[in-house]
């Protein structure tokens, strides 16, 4: 079969899941070939090796953390053209869907974000979009040379298919003109202890109906009862409640869990566009009107002061 390229998504060799979704995906159409960045490649190639790849390509410069994205486009180019695969799979967060731009303008190919599942095709990979508030399920196609596809994380489950996972060094050279934008310090995140926004299987937001930051706890509670992430709406991110770090939405992170619980949050496009592929989704409005409604499996028409509260006093309930 033809090889894959997965990108590899990565802390110091610790896989991320939205990598093995990747894996799952890039063996419906070929053999996956992970291509992993930086420092861990030994400790990363046991786990790639368990979900599906046949080999990985690694490389390690210190260019790929000291600098913005473009070394590791250099880095994904050198892959490219070491196997000449039927596809490069990146995962749609902020960093590899720029990457994937980069590299898709680099190697003169279509590309195609953040698609929620992928199958083989008889002209090459077929993926599936929800657009426009998932008014729309599209089916599309790259056209134009190797197809560069970036998935959303929870879009696949992980499942374990073991292969090689043959670690091969990657010969890349960086550019100068990769070096443009130089990082200068970094400020580590302080941790919630709550799942990543972009990879909880349960996120619980608040929007405007939260009507302030110290009502916020409300929203966290539910969250930490049910072991979920929490996101909050633009709307509640301008006026400061919460940090952007955290907004759902068109101009934040786009989220797809199981269960999406959406409270105080009207429905407004650009908030649907980040959720609108969620497995099942819950919103409490006391406003029976709210365009979210028009998007739900489940509606609570309620005050989320009332309803929240209630909730959360029933999930510690029923877990004992």
């Amino acid at each position: 079969m033809a090889e894959v390229l997965v990108y590899v998504d990565h802390v110091d060799g610790a896989v991320r899941k939205p990598t093995l979704e990747l894996l799952a995906l890039a063996r419906r159409i070929g053999d996956p070939v992970a291509v992993h960045l930086g420092a861990g490649a030994d400790t990363a190639a046991p786990v790639l090796a368990e979900h599906g790849a046949v080999k990985v390509l690694a490389a390690d410069a210190p260019e790929f953390t000291e600098y913005l994205v473009a070394p590791k486009v250099d880095a994904l180019q050198a892959a490219h053209e070491a196997v000449s695969p039927a596809a490069v799979l990146l995962p749609s967060s902020a960093e590899g869907k720029e990457i994937a731009a980069r590299l898709a303008v680099r190697i003169g190919s279509g590309i195609i974000t953040d698609a929620v599942d992928l199958e083989a095709g008889d002209e090459g990979p077929v993926a599936t979009q929800s657009v426009f508030a998932a008014s729309f399920t599209t089916k599309s196609r790259i056209t134009t040379g190797t197809p560069v596809i970036t998935v959303k994380p929870n879009s696949a489950a992980p499942e374990a298919a073991p292969a090689a996972g043959t670690v091969e060094q990657l010969a890349v050279t960086i550019a100068e003109s990769s070096k443009g934008t130089k990082i200068v310090s970094r400020t580590p995140r302080e941790s919630t202890g709550r799942p990543d926004l972009t990879e909880a299987a349960i996120v619980v937001s608040g929007g405007r109906g939260v009507n302030g930051a110290e009502n916020f706890p409300v929203i966290e509670a539910l969250a930490d009862s049910l072991g979920a992430a929490v996101g909050a709406s633009r709307a509640a991110v301008d006026a400061g409640w919460y940090p952007h770090t955290n907004q759902v939405g068109q101009t934040g992170k786009s989220v797809s869990p199981q269960l999406y619980i959406a409270a105080g949050i009207s429905g407004a496009i650009q908030h649907r566009a980040g959720m609108q592929t969620s497995k099942t989704i819950v919103a409490i409005n006391k406003d029976a009107e709210a365009p979210i409604f028009d998007l739900v499996d489940y509606g609570v028409v309620g005050d989320l002061f009332d309803v929240v509260p209630a909730l959360t006093d029933e999930v510690k309930t029923r877990k004992g």
